[in-house]
């Protein structure tokens, strides 16, 4: 039986090459270098997010890169043909190869649904059984396809979305783990102050049933090793709360993490000042150790690296797919200054401090010093992942952003590429709209991600309590807006944003950055800063930022699962959250309707009156983001929680019929571009650039050619920690 077109990539999937080289051309020959290195060390960290995908996505990775590194796409076409695949049962597996490369797993990146071959199981298997990878070792080939062929088709009820529990499949924690054992665990960790970025979650029984946990650090170091970082010191081994047995141990992704520490001490040769030669000493400590506190110190002597010609940020870093919000896929990414925009983006900084002033919270709820960050625009040469973003705010650790600052990237060619549309696959507009939104998306969006992340992500103060008792507030004198009483909860010891508000925080946090965009977007300086200085195109851009997120506020309904009403992406939810906000503020200002579609199928429009974006749009964010401020500052999750998640619903009862909309949105879905990086190789001193043509198979060839040194014993390292792993993904362990 087919498999639903929502859990198949379509054989016209859009690919693009992400093109820096005109950027990296530009780079001195220490700078390639440093470049080279640091893009090393992150593909291979990069590797770590299959095994925090799913249970079969490192053997998929392993059979697929086999398949076609003994024969390339168009010499396997051949022997494909032979074995009597269709050009577009052929170009589907090319697609879900592709695919699978780019997301780093058999889930999408932005989604979290699974994704299966649109080629038949016996077409796929007599392919592999007749190709040359087959004929160098036939029984290593049978092995990895006994491992993978059932689960690389299963579309099961749990397995169809990431999730915890009976709501997915998360290789974060062992499959018998509920989010019972995921806040037990998180309180354990708070006890410590022990952060959760870095860990996975495995439970057992004791002979007498009752369960014990281990929670794993990543690090190159096993246990026994004697290189213990005084904050990991008396936290390694075994000790019992609140009644369980927990012990935490080293060595997750050992020998992946070694190969990123490897390269780091490469790049630091060539590194242009002493806070990155520190910054990535730093960062080779963290990962040796598996301390969160050595990445914390890198992640501050980054910060303070102003202004560098490349940039980078390595680590375990957003918590987006982490069911419980709290541990962090990896990531990395190296990526080249663009001087143009980022000097438009300074000016934004420049302007920060008054445009923060203006935001709709009392000045207490602010930071009591704005850190004034680095704000660049950076053409990506490497970025690793289960997928690019077109902006980036980190760190992500508070105390650190609190006290030190943060950095604010915009990703150049990435906006570039996916702003791009075209106009017949624009759907859910007007004819009219259409045709002032693609001139302007492009435009908009780059205002939008500017403002959410410098003034979205890097606003707002936390209330928080010490461990010797301090507040960094007056809690005497600070009255809650909401309530106008004084302020009665705040952050205590232990407890961060992400371990507080934990399955919310990601969409919560995301909501509010697109709010401040949305509500700054209108300041004429802003539109200057951009380059909309005119009045009619300021206008313009004003009106297609705000239809631009209505819009997506609709699209998101595909990010929702019924059967189990949870929400499978941060940003899409946010997006959803917003778009309920504007249609409650009435006035017939946002309009969502039901039609008919000039190909006889059901279709929906979705309008925004770009008269009463002043009075009545801006008015409802002001008071909606004053709440999402206000909640997060006071650490006031119950009060969050029921306010958001009641925006988050998606019924049939409500007059707009989100579940019948979200069947037309799944009717009509576009899928996003998968992007096709270039590589760099080293050749004797000098590093070149190998580029590759925007397409699946482009796209498998860049993957493949990451790793051409040592693949072959990469790959067996890698098996041998998914035959380690396979005992907690088993059906037969969940009890």
């Amino acid at each position: 039986m087919a498999a639903p077109s929502q859990y198949i990539l379509p054989n016209d999937l859009p690919v693009a090459l992400l093109d820096c080289e005109e950027a990296f051309s530009l780079l001195s020959a220490e700078e390639k270098l440093y470049t080279h290195f640091l893009s090393r060390a992150s593909f291979y960290g990069g590797l770590i997010v299959l095994f925090q995908t799913s249970p079969e996505s490192p053997a998929i990775y392993i059979l697929l890169s086999r398949l076609f590194r003994a024969q390339e796409p168009s010499v396997l076409r051949g022997v494909a043909q032979c074995q009597g695949l269709t050009d577009d049962e052929y170009q589907a597996l090319l697609v879900y190869t592709a695919g699978f490369f780019a997301n780093m797993g058999n889930y999408k990146s932005f989604g979290d649904t699974k994704f299966v071959p649109n080629v038949p199981k016996e077409k796929l298997e007599k392919l592999l059984r007749a190709s040359e990878a087959f004929t160098k070792d036939p029984e290593e080939m049978k092995a990895l396809w006994k491992m993978v062929e059932d689960r690389m088709y299963s579309l099961e009820p749990r397995e169809k979305q990431l999730g915890l529990g009976d709501h997915g499949i998360s290789t974060y924690f062992s499959a018998n783990c509920t989010m019972e054992d995921a806040e037990l665990i998180q309180r354990f960790l708070d006890s410590k102050s022990l952060s959760a970025y870095n860990t996975r979650l495995f439970k057992t029984h004791d002979e007498g049933g009752r369960a014990k946990y281990e929670v794993r650090l990543a690090s190159v170091s096993k246990e026994g090793s004697a290189d213990v970082s005084s904050d990991l010191s008396n936290l390694l081994g075994q000790v019992e709360f609140e009644g369980y047995q927990i012990q935490v141990t080293r060595g997750d992704y050992s020998p992946l993490l070694l190969r990123v520490r490897e390269n780091l001490e490469k790049a630091k040769v060539y590194a242009a000042n002493e806070n990155q030669r520190k910054m990535l000493d730093e960062y080779g400590r963290s990962f040796q150790e598996g301390s969160i506190q050595a990445h914390k110190e890198g992640s501050k002597y980054w910060v303070q690296d102003k202004g560098p010609i490349v940039e980078s940020y390595i680590g375990f870093i957003e918590s987006y797919r982490d069911p419980f919000g709290s541990r962090g896929e990896f990531e990395g990414f190296v990526a080249v200054v663009n001087k143009l925009m980022s000097a438009r983006f300074a000016q934004l900084v420049s302007a920060a401090e008054r445009l923060i002033s203006s935001l709709p919270w009392p000045s207490t709820y602010e930071k009591d010093t704005f850190l004034r960050p680095d704000f660049t625009s950076l053409d990506v040469v490497a970025f690793s992942g289960s997928g690019i973003p077109a902006g980036i705010n980190i760190p992500n650790y508070d105390d650190i952003r609190q006290s030190i600052g943060f950095k604010n990237v915009s990703l150049g060619n990435v906006l570039s590429v996916g702003s791009a549309t075209e106009r017949e696959k624009l759907t859910f507009l007007s004819e009219e709209d259409k045709d002032i939104f693609i001139k302007y998306r492009g435009p908009s969006f780059e205002v939008q991600v500017g403002l959410h992340e410098l003034l979205g992500h890097g606003s707002g103060k936390l209330f928080v309590q010490d461990e010797k008792g301090s507040f960094n507030f007056d809690k005497e004198n600070i009255i809650n807006p909401e309530t106008g009483e004084h302020v009665k909860s705040w952050y205590k010891p232990g407890e961060t944003w992400d371990s507080k508000f934990s399955t919310i925080a990601s969409t919560y946090e995301e909501c509010r950055a697109e709010c401040v965009g949305l509500y700054l977007c209108g300041n004429e300086e802003v539109l200057r800063i951009f380059g909309h200085g005119l009045p009619q195109e300021a206008q313009d851009v004003l009106y297609v930022n705000w239809l631009n997120m209505v819009r997506a506020g609709l699209l998101g309904l595909e990010y929702y699962t019924p059967e189990t009403g949870k929400w499978r992406q941060a940003h899409m939810q946010a997006r959803f959250v917003i778009l309920r906000v504007l249609l409650e503020a009435a006035e017939n200002f946002v309009n969502v309707t039901q039609k008919v579609g000039t190909d006889g199928r059901p279709d929906v429009r979705v309008s925004l009156d770009r008269n009463k974006i002043m009075s009545v749009g801006r008015p409802a964010i002001q008071r909606f983001l004053q709440r999402l401020q206000v909640y997060k500052s006071t650490a006031d999750v119950d009060r969050a929680r029921e306010m958001y998640d009641g925006y988050s619903k998606v019924t049939d009862e409500d007059p707009y019929k989100f579940l019948t909309l979200r069947d037309i949105v799944l009717l009509r879905k576009e899928e996003r571009k998968l992007f096709v990086q270039i590589n760099t190789r080293l050749t004797g001193e000098n590093v070149e650039v190998l580029r590759y043509d925007s397409s699946p198979s482009g796209l498998i060839t860049s993957v493949l050619q990451r790793f051409c040194n040592d693949e072959e014993e990469l790959e067996r390292k890698m098996l041998e920690l998914n035959y380690a792993d396979a005992f907690y993904w088993a059906k037969e362990n969940s009890r």
